[in-house]
Formats: C-alpha cells, structure tokens, sequence
C-alpha cells in the first residue's frame, strides 16, 4: 500500500474534507495508523487542518458475542427442558451459565419448579413456546443497529455485561493554508555535506523547539520510606537528639523483653508474635549484677512494686529472637546511663527495622522499622511527652493526632497515637508512648527522681499518610511500583 500521509492527502484534495474513521473503513486500515499519519503531516506546518471529534457508540462484549451465536441463558435453559421434565441439577450440571439462565427464566415465566419430586426439585416448561428478545438485541448491537433498542434494555444489558459502552475518537481533516500533495520531510540536523554542496540552501528545517525538554540523565532514585527517614532524623536532630547504635537485629530475651519489666509468660513471647533463632539458639553475655537485679524485680519486687510473683528463668532470657522493637536499644542506652557516676539528661532517637509474626494486611507487615525516641531528666510528665509528641509530628505536617490511654508491661501511664489518614479517610493508629516505669528503670541504676518518657512508631504508616496511599504492600515489599518510586517529590515538608 502506499504512503497513509499520501493517502490522507489525495482523499482530501479529492473529496475537500475527509473522516479518518470513514477512511480507515474504506480503505480497510487500522485507524491508529491512519491518525498516526494525519499527526505526521501536522507536524510539517499547516498542510492540513484537523478538528478532533468523539462518539460513543455500543459493542458487544464476549458473553455478548456468544449470545448473539448461541442464544441467551435463559432460552438455552428453557430449550434444556424437555416435556416430561427434568431435574435442577441436570440443568445446573449441563447447562452454561445455568444459574444466571434459570433465574431469569423463572422471572420470565418460562419455566415453573416443581420441589415436592422424588429426586430433587424437578423444573417443567411453563410456557409452549418463547421469544429470545436477548439474542435479537444482540445481533442488533452486532449489526451496528442499537438505535432500535430501548434505552431501559440496554442498562439491564450492561448490568449483564453483555455491552459496553465505548468511545471512539476521530478527526475531520481538510486543506490547510499550505497545502500540497507532494510533501517533503523536513530536514532535523545541519550536516557537513549540506554546508559543503550548498543543498542547505533549498532544504526546509524543521523548527527549533525551545520550550523542549533536554533527556533526564540517568540516576537513582529515593524510596519514599527513605525520603520521610531522612525528614524524621533531621527532625530529630534538629531537636537535639542523640542517634542510638541500633546495627544488632538478632536481640535476646533479656534486653528485648525481661529488662523492659515484661513477664516471661507474656503473650508477645508467643511464637505466634514474636520470631525465634534456631542458629545461634542463646546469647551468653550479659551484666550480671543488673541481670540479677531483673529477676529479683520480676520475681520477688522492689522499690515498692510486688512485681509478678513468677519463677524467673535465665533459660527464657537467654533465648535469641529477631527483635520485636527497637526499645530494646533503648533498655542498653539507659543501663550504659546509669554506669556514669554523675547522671546527665539525655535525649536519644533511633529508626531501624524490627520484626513482629503478623498477618499480612493493608496496614500490617511481619517486617517494619521503627522510629523510637526517648527522653531522660528529672521530673518529667506526661505532659512532658504529649507536647514533644506534637512538636514533633507538627514538623513533619502531621497536626490531626489523638491520644487514648492503652496498656504497656514497661510504661505507666501509657498512651496510644492516632493520626487521620486521607487515604483510608479514618483514624489510625501510628504509634505508642508512655513514661518507663519504676520496676525498669531503678534495677539500672538510674536516680529515684529520673524519669524517662519514651515513645515509638512505625516509618511505614505516617510514610502511608505523607503519600496517600491506602495499602503498606504497595509501598515495600515484592508489590512496590517502581514507577512510582521515580515519579514522587524528592521532599514532602509542608513548611
């Protein structure tokens, strides 16, 4: 065949104004193909002028198509039952799409069932003979005669999804100011030999584009968890925080539950909650005086508290687990404070990944990090750690928070976090908090007039928040798009 841009051209010099849908149709061509050339010769200067158009116009979808070959669902099963009757099941059994067919057929009064039968509800023709309007309505649409059809039938088909609805667009091409039949492509680079033969004095360039967008240099691009991290540990910073060490993901019993007070008959040592090593099984090196000072705490009491009045044994704390929180840092940050001779406020941050046995869902995972901040001074409040609490979100532009008193074995009072989440358009939890209690604090060392208040939530969620989107699998995980790695801002703070 030759040249489509020729084609289009001689058609409009020939008939003034063309259809490039009526065109492709005559000329039996793809309709992209034909527009593809249209948009070729617009390119060249104002050879053609070109109007845009639309239309919607019904077609049949494959369940559609099969009705129209083979009838609707309903007759193929009226047509199923012979004159003595036959079983529901051998309908259900033989017939296609029997449980769509039968119910409308029913509805329609084709059929009647009779329940009383021995052998199972058995189904009789109702009707001697029927219309299959359904097939007729199809082979209309297949025919491109849809007019005739009544708009309320048409919903009902669609609701069956035996049409859809589908839009075409076309252009209208006719002669431009600068029209002509023979087209020459115009020339995109100056060459050397055009300079020396003198040809670039007859050749038509094509026009420079200024406004056009140079090639984006290939480079790598941040995760948006990293982009809120780096926002999260300036803010930290910027608050005068300290970064704890946090490399060790393997942790052991003691410090990631016995030092923060929590029995060892608590749920979250469950394996149901919490991952055990088989290699190494055991960790072996611990403070012995503190270790000590923990069982008699957990088993007996002290500083006023009655502890749990369980046997505690070393073997539990020994055990290997991946850590389930990064406050476990936190218990060896504080136990290395109270080992100065002279205490000093401190404040202390960490963000790392944590490991907890949950149910995947779409705000859940079994692998997260962390954010984990703590403050240490004399005569700190509750009041204390609701307000660092809102200072620090309102630097991230998170202002929509909430507090609810909740249950922690190592903080008393303790505090829930809730932040309203645009995406999923309700509350959600994104972290909790409280002021470390006696029983963890004093077998330390640390003055009886310290205080600590401490608080902890996952990057994940105020990320989820940050970005709207509405399930954590998308954002890390296997089911990460990477395109829209690449496409997000590289900040996201609102001041």
């Amino acid at each position: 065949m030759a040249d489509l841009s020729q084609v289009v051209l001689t058609e409009v010099d020939k008939q003034g104004e063309i259809d490039t849908v009526q065109l492709a149709n005559s000329i039996k061509e793809d309709h992209q193909k034909i527009v593809g050339a249209v948009k070729s010769l617009q390119s060249l200067g104002d050879i053609v002028k070109v109007e845009q158009y639309s239309t919607k116009h019904w077609q049949l979808t494959d369940e559609g198509k099969d009705v129209a070959a083979n009838g609707s669902y309903e007759a193929r099963v009226y047509n199923a039952v012979p004159s003595e009757g036959i079983t529901q099941a051998e309908i259900m059994k033989n017939v296609p799409n029997a449980k769509i067919g039968f119910s409308k057929a029913m509805q329609a009064g084709w059929i009647s069932m009779d329940k009383s039968c021995e052998g199972g509800p058995k189904v009789f023709r109702k009707s001697e003979s029927i219309k299959d309007t359904v097939q007729e309505c199809m082979l209309k649409f297949a025919a491109n005669d849809s007019k005739s059809v009544p708009e309320n039938q048409k919903s009902d088909f669609k609701k069956r999804k035996l049409i859809t609805e589908v839009k075409e667009v076309g252009y209208k091409v006719s002669k431009g100011a600068n029209f002509t039949l023979t087209v020459s492509k115009a020339e995109v680079d100056l060459t050397p030999e055009m300079i020396q033969s003198g040809s670039w004095k007859t050749k038509t360039f094509k026009e420079y584009n200024f406004d056009a967008l140079g090639v984006p240099p290939p480079a790598g691009h941040l995760h948006p968890l990293l982009k809120v991290r780096a926002q999260y540990r300036q803010i930290f910073l910027e608050m005068g925080f300290t970064e704890m060490p946090t490399q060790n993901f393997v942790e052991s019993c003691f410090w990631n539950f016995d030092s923060l007070f929590q029995p060892q008959q608590h749920p979250a040592r469950d394996a149901h909650d919490t991952f055990f090593m088989s290699e190494p099984r055991t960790a072996h090196e611990f403070p012995m005086d503190y270790l000590y000072h923990v069982k008699e705490i957990h088993s007996n009491g002290g500083h006023g508290s009655q502890g749990y009045k369980m046997d505690w044994k070393i073997e539990e704390a020994k055990k290997n687990i991946l850590r389930t929180h990064t406050t476990a840092n936190t218990a060896r940050m504080l136990y290395q404070l109270a080992q100065q001779k002279e205490f000093k406020p401190v404040k202390y941050f960490s963000i790392d990944r944590v490991f907890r046995n949950e149910n995947v869902d779409d705000t859940h995972l079994a692998e997260f990090h962390q954010i984990e901040g703590s403050v240490a001074d004399f005569g700190l409040t509750l009041g204390d750690l609701m307000g660092i609490i809102r200072e620090f979100f309102k630097k991230l532009g998170i202002t929509k928070l909430r507090f609810k008193p909740a249950y922690n074995p190592y903080t008393e009072p303790s505090m829930e976090v809730f932040s309203y989440h645009e995406g999923l358009k309700k509350w959600v939890e994104i972290g909790n908090s409280g002021i470390f209690r006696p029983e963890m604090l004093l077998p330390m060392g640390l003055p009886e007039n310290v205080s600590v208040i401490a608080w902890g939530l996952s990057l994940e969620r105020p990320t989820m928040i940050k970005y709207k989107i509405d399930d954590i699998r998308t954002l890390i995980g296997p089911k990460v798009n990477l395109q829209m790695v690449y496409d997000n801002p590289i900040c996201l703070l609102d001041n």
